[in-house]
């Protein structure tokens, strides 16, 4: 893609290790990047990687939890002293916890702002500050469209990815006068473990494609889980020249579902 594969551009993904971080490092690889996979479950990157290297693309894989935040600058120095500039970002790790909000538990909140939004913000930071210096760079942000509507038993990551939106786009904001653009993709229901892992009362894709009156939820207009590739899709042409003028924008990838809203 357009952008990416110039000169071998160095990309970072959060949350290689498996989902839709997983299937965006591989497709940035394809495109020609060269791949900084970032995750904290060392067993899940390292099986990325011997996949790309097998297929003869060039990447290096970084065992990093986000919510450290000393350790993410120490993981960044290191990629672009042992790979490059990093040029491309993408902010793929997040954890969901469900629970409803009477009973959750101080440690299942902590937990879920720590990866989801703290995490987004210790990468961002310290890869966007050796973007500036280069005046150049692309930054997208996995987020939900969770993020825009109310979801019961889900407020914590509801308003974990609420403030990872938000954040990305005023991060967009300070930065646009270097050149350097931020965008968010937000997914509905698709079909990755962390889905699957809500389906724990008899519900499966068939009660997510349907939605729910009793939680108010709508269902899926286009009828079909997203698949991961295609969240990766849109966050590789946010990320390419083809979008060279968009930034602070949210692309919501999840067949209708939000209503456009």
């Amino acid at each position: 893609m357009k952008g990416l594969n110039r000169n071998n551009r160095v990309a970072l993904v959060t949350g290689a290790a498996r989902g839709i971080g997983r299937t965006v490092a591989v497709e940035l690889a394809k495109q020609g990047a060269v791949l900084a996979l970032v995750d904290r479950e060392e067993s899940g990157l390292r099986q990325v990687q011997a996949e790309l290297a097998a297929a003869g693309l060039r990447c290096g894989a970084y065992a990093v939890d986000v919510t450290d935040s000393s350790s993410v600058n120490a993981a960044v120095e290191r990629v672009e002293n042992e790979l490059g500039p990093i040029y491309a970002l993408v902010n793929a790790a997040g954890v969901l916890r469900m629970g409803d909000i009477a009973a959750y538990r101080d440690e299942d909140w902590a937990a879920t702002f720590a990866v989801n939004t703290m995490g987004v913000f210790y990468v961002s930071r310290a890869v966007v500050g050796r973007m500036i210096t280069r005046e150049e760079g692309s930054i997208v942000t996995v987020s939900s469209n969770a993020a825009a509507v109310p979801r019961m038993g889900m407020a914590a990551y509801a308003a974990s990815k609420a403030a990872a939106t938000h954040f990305t786009k005023c991060l967009g904001l300070e930065v646009a006068q270097y050149r350097i653009r931020c965008n968010v993709v937000s997914p509905g229901s698709t079909d990755t473990d962390m889905l699957r892992s809500m389906w724990t009362n008899g519900g499966g894709p068939e009660q997510t494609i349907a939605g729910s009156l009793e939680a108010y939820k709508t269902g899926i207009p286009l009828r079909r889980l997203a698949e991961p590739d295609d969240i990766a899709d849109a966050v590789l042409f946010l990320l390419s020249d083809a979008a060279k003028h968009i930034t602070m924008h949210d692309l919501r990838v999840d067949g209708g579902a939000t209503l456009g809203v």
